[in-house]
């Protein structure tokens, strides 16, 4: 049994209910509640001092917190674990979410990328917060790769897969680096890559780099660490992360300091090249997982919570995750289900391309 459930074994019918209606009072309005408030909507008739005694109990337990001396009480992010992890009821998405959703992919024959932007969009929309989706990578093995030269700090690598598809990405070069340059570090990733996936290049070329010691040459180097080169084509098919609905979780906060905190946030995602850390959110295995607060360092800073769910393909591999980020007072009931139906029907999606 986890320490949060021993928490939730250890309260009374009592303690149990005062506290659900502090964790459902907040999440509704925002604010702090106080034991008059609670005592009108309790069932059971108790005193407002016995309502305050109990909830003393649970500041003294880290479940309950005062924003101010004369305030009522909110939920710590410990208090909102435990309402999620054991007293949360969820149930199916709504019909109406659902049909927004669905109509996102109406047209299955168009483009991944350009449905995916839709289904941020949409579960934005939907969830009132910001969407998250990265997008699925192309993992077929290499044959072959050329770096091309279009000016001093532009240029192209062109990679050749093993099933014939070809795909160009643009990438921003070290500087003084020369068309001669750019061949020789051609040729040095060629001798490495023919029958592997770039996730298995840079793991082959990062034990090279380990075994020999030695200074490689600063372009192939650098293409490795950034992964092979960042796509710039919208059109792309590389694991990207689309953000929809900045304004949406914006608007919720009002401080001048939690303002700051959330557009450095998403700054930083829609800079972030190395998104591979969401994956690494979902990897228990599939389901929709909710990180409050300081729980997930990507969001800690900023005070928010993400729920997040990833998709599979048809080898029932993690391909790709959908979320919604939003304050901690997320209306989890109704965003956990939609974040989980939208990751199987985007999941779907995927299946049926293969």
């Amino acid at each position: 049994m986890t320490d949060t459930s021993k928490l939730l074994e250890e309260m009374n019918n009592r303690s149990r209910e005062v506290f659900r209606r502090v964790v459902e009072s907040f999440l509704n309005s925002g604010g702090p509640v106080g034991s008059r408030t609670l005592v009108r909507s309790l069932d059971e008739q108790v005193s407002a001092a016995t309502v305050r005694n109990v909830m003393q109990d649970l500041e003294y337990l880290g479940l309950l917190d005062s924003p101010h001396v004369s305030a009522g009480r909110i939920p710590t992010e410990l208090g909102l674990r435990i309402f999620v992890d054991g007293i949360l009821e969820v149930g199916d998405p709504e019909n109406e979410d659902r049909e927004v959703m669905d109509a996102t992919i109406v047209d299955k024959n168009q483009e991944v990328g350009s449905i995916l932007d839709r289904v941020g969009s949409a579960l934005s929309a939907v969830t009132s917060g910001a969407s998250i989706v990265l997008t699925p990578k192309y993992e077929a093995a290499l044959k072959h790769l050329d770096f091309v030269s279009l000016s001093h700090d532009r240029a192209l690598v062109v990679l050749v897969f093993t099933d014939g598809h070809v795909e160009n990405r643009l990438f921003t070069p070290p500087p003084g680096h020369t068309r001669s340059s750019m061949r020789e570090a051609s040729n040095f990733l060629n001798a490495f890559l023919e029958g592997k996936t770039l996730a298995e290049l840079r793991s082959q070329i990062a034990f090279e780099i380990e075994k020999s010691q030695i200074e490689i040459d600063e372009l192939a180097k650098a293409m490795v660490q950034s992964g092979l080169a960042i796509w710039d084509d919208e059109k792309s098919k590389a694991e990207r992360l689309i953000v929809r609905g900045r304004a949406n979780l914006l608007e919720t906060e009002t401080a001048k300091d939690q303002l700051d905190r959330i557009r450095h946030l998403f700054d930083d995602l829609e800079r972030k090249r190395d998104i591979a850390d969401f994956l690494e959110l979902t990897d228990q295995g599939e389901g929709v997982r909710i990180f409050i607060g300081s729980e997930n360092k990507l969001f800690s800073l900023s005070g928010s919570s993400l729920v997040v769910s990833p998709y599979m393909n048809t080898d029932r591999k993690i391909v790709g995750a959908v979320g919604v980020i939003g304050p901690t007072r997320l209306n989890y009931g109704r965003i956990v289900p939609i974040v989980n139906y939208t990751a199987q029907l985007v999941g779907r999606l995927i299946s049926d391309r293969k």
